[in-house]
Formats: structure tokens, sequence, C-alpha cells
């Protein structure tokens, strides 16, 4: 392992990075929390929805990863030029404001106004989140701190996700305001949290302006591209999954209290996996397990469409667990690959653009998800998802090409005329 560069040595880095997994975990489950409830909250009912709601809940719930996707990037600059915490901390109140104003009301306006200012909020947290972890931490070690961060930021989605169905049952839809209130109650607990394990933190003055041609270094480079374009076709996936899932799972009959304790177990296994192969792709190097995430991820859609067509065998669940198993490998490495590219000085750019790209997934996903399935049913959802795993392959294959030609990060830059 390399030596920990001064940032990761200095005294305050476990406080910094403790704020920000706790910020991270509690914006992260506030979201899962209201995404689940969120079709039987806006249709009134918990069971099932017709064919007239199905296409307005995707385009209400699309909004706040268009939110997060159309600003993200404002925010990333932000972070670089007014510091990651004042960002961090900025986003957190807002969004604990936004669930608590969902909580008054069930029109689409409310509701997708709402939703949209909520994905802005999300969308600084995770810039200035990301952009802290990369600096606190060595390239020797980021794998394991980008684990940690992925750990606590799935685990409050899906932990979120469970409470959210486990209530879908337990409670009469017209208590479901008080979860919204919930949510906002836990992300206050997050901000307090952030702001208490900073005090007396000063961040270094280094930026004072953010000039306009640092976003083309920050951005529209080969190898930052390369490092989050799979996350793109990753979330279109994810995307679908999220919010139909409980409205699905409810209509075919599984009890929302079996899905959420299902949800609930992946949860503790992201929580004891993601640090553990960030530390491996630091000792063995990040490109074996972004090959060995990809094989995991096209896996797991291959044997789910064998299971739709030939029913949930033993072999074939088996074969399940273990390539979601080999897919939990990608985004310690991933996330890690990405800030060894990054430049200090626009790094909360940089790292935004993960952010983007798993926004605009989501929307995409949502999209040609539905409108597949409308016009072709079953065979729709197989053309989605061989487009997924095909996707995924070929944009892995070339960024495993490109660092075997060239393994080391690119040189930091200059300005223009020095």
């Amino acid at each position: 392992m390399s030596s920990a560069t001064p940032a990761h040595a200095a005294p305050e880095s476990s406080r910094l990075l403790g704020a920000v997994f706790g910020a991270t975990f509690f914006i992260r489950f506030g979201f899962g929390l209201t995404v689940s409830i969120f079709a039987s909250y806006f249709a009134r009912q918990s069971v099932g929805l017709d064919s007239g709601s199905v296409g307005l809940v995707g385009l209400l719930s699309s909004l706040a990863p268009i939110g997060e996707g159309l600003t993200v990037l404002f925010s990333g600059m932000a972070t670089d030029r007014y510091g990651r915490f004042p960002i961090l901390l900025a986003g957190t109140i807002s969004a604990a404001a936004l669930l608590a104003v969902m909580s008054l009301g069930r029109t689409a306006l409310l509701l997708g106004g709402t939703n949209f200012l909520f994905g802005v909020a999300s969308g600084a947290i995770l810039a200035a989140s990301l952009a802290v972890v990369a600096d606190q931490s060595g390239r020797g070690e980021r794998g394991l701190e980008m684990g940690r961060f992925d750990a606590v930021n799935l685990l409050g989605y899906i932990l979120g996700f469970a409470c959210g169905f486990g209530a879908l049952g337990a409670l009469p839809n017209s208590e479901l305001p008080w979860l919204f209130r919930l949510g906002a109650l836990v992300l206050l607990g997050g901000f307090a949290f952030a702001l208490f394990s900073i005090r007396k933190y000063r961040e270094p003055a280094d930026h004072k302006t953010f000039e306009l041609w640092r976003i083309r270094d920050a951005v529209l480079r080969r190898d930052v591209l390369l490092v989050v374009a799979p996350w793109f076709v990753i979330y279109m996936l994810l995307g679908t999954a999220f919010i139909f899932l409980g409205s699905a799972a409810t209509g075919a009959g599984l009890p929302t209290s079996w899905l959420a304790l299902l949800i609930g177990g992946g949860g503790l296994l992201l929580l004891l996996t993601q640090p553990w192969f960030g530390r491996q792709a630091d000792r063995r190097g990040r490109p074996l397990f972004l090959l060995l995430g990809t094989i995991g991820f096209v896996s797991l859609l291959v044997l789910a469409g064998l299971v739709a067509q030939y029913g949930p065998q033993r072999a074939l669940l088996a074969g399940i667990g273990v390539s979601a198993l080999f897919a939990l490998g990608y985004g310690p490495a991933a996330l890690a690959s990405l800030a060894d590219v990054s430049h200090a000085i626009t790094r909360g750019t940089t790292m935004a653009v993960y952010s983007l790209v798993i926004s605009a997934g989501m929307v995409a996903g949502l999209w040609v998800s539905s409108g597949l399935y409308s016009a072709y049913r079953v065979t729709g959802l197989d053309i989605f998802f061989g487009v997924i795993a095909a996707g995924l392959v070929v944009l892995t294959a070339v960024r495993l090409h490109d660092l075997r030609k060239q393994p080391r990060t690119s040189p930091a830059p200059t300005a223009p005329g020095s």
C-alpha cells in the first residue's frame, strides 16, 4: 500500500470522513424511504397501480434525478469554489425541508416540484461528499474509503426502501405523510451529525476563482468519461427497479414485510462487502474488480431472464446470489478510479459527473423500459436488459484496454498559457 498523503494523515481526516459518511447515509435513507412509497402515496392506494397512474408516477418520480442531473455540475463547481462542507450542509438542510413539504399534499404539482428540488439538494450532497472522500484519502487507500462511502450510500438507500415497503404493509395509506416527516427528521439528524463532526474545522481557501476552462479539464476527458459511462447503463436498470419494485411485488402477491426483510438483508451484505472489495481493489488493482463487477451485472441480467422463463429453480437462484456478490465489487473500484483521474483543483466538478450520469441513467431507464414494455410487453423488457448488458460489456472493455495502454493517471493540468 502506498504511503498516506498529507491530507489523509491530517488529524481531522477521520472525523471529516465520518461527517460525510453520516450525512450520506441519512440523505439516502430519506430518499429510499420516500421513493419506496411515492407511487402509493400519489395514487392513494398501496396495492397495485392502474395503467393511467403508472406513466404519471414515472414522470413525477423522474423529476428528482432530472433535477440532480441538470444542476449537479454547478454543485460540483460550487464545491470547488466555496468549499465542500458549506455545499454539503446546505444540501442536507434543504432536503429535510423539502421532505416536510411533501407531506403537506398529494397533488402532482406539489410532489413534482418538491421532488425536482430534492434532486438538486441530493446532487449537491453527493458531489461534495465524493470530493471530501477523494481529498482525505491517499491513492493507495481510496478503494477502501470509497468502499466505505459506497456502503453507507447504498445501505441508506436499501434500509430506506426496506422501511418504506414495510410501512406500506403496516400503515393505512392515509398515514403515509408521516413517513415523509420521519424522513425530514432523519435528515435533520444527518445535518446535526455533520455539523458537530466538523466543528472547529476550517477548509483551506485554495480556490478563489473557478475559471471556465477548468470545466473542460474536469469533464470532457476520455479517462473521466470512460469511468463514469458504465454507471449510466447500470442505473438505467436500477432506476426502473427503484420506482416500481414495491408496486410490482404487492401486485404479484409478495408480502411487503418479506420484501422489506430481503432488502434489509441485502443492505447488511453491502455494509460488510463494500469496504472489503475496496481494500482488495487497492491491493490487486482497480481493473480486476471492474471486470468482475461487469461479469456479475451481466450474469444477473441473464439469470433473471431465465428465472422469468423457467421459474425460481435452485440452480438459477444460486447463480443469482453469486452474480450479485461479483457485482458488488464494481462500485468501490469505479469510484476510486474516478478519484484517481481527478485533479485536486477541479475534483468537486469531476466527482459531480458521477452523479450526473446516474441521474441520467435513472431517467432514461424509466422512460425506455416503460416505453418498451408498453409496446412489446415481456419481449420489450428482454430487449431492454439485453441492451444494458451489451453496453456495460463494451464500455468496460474499452476502459480496460485504455488502462493497459496507459496505466498511470493523467498529469495535473496547467492553465492555458502557463
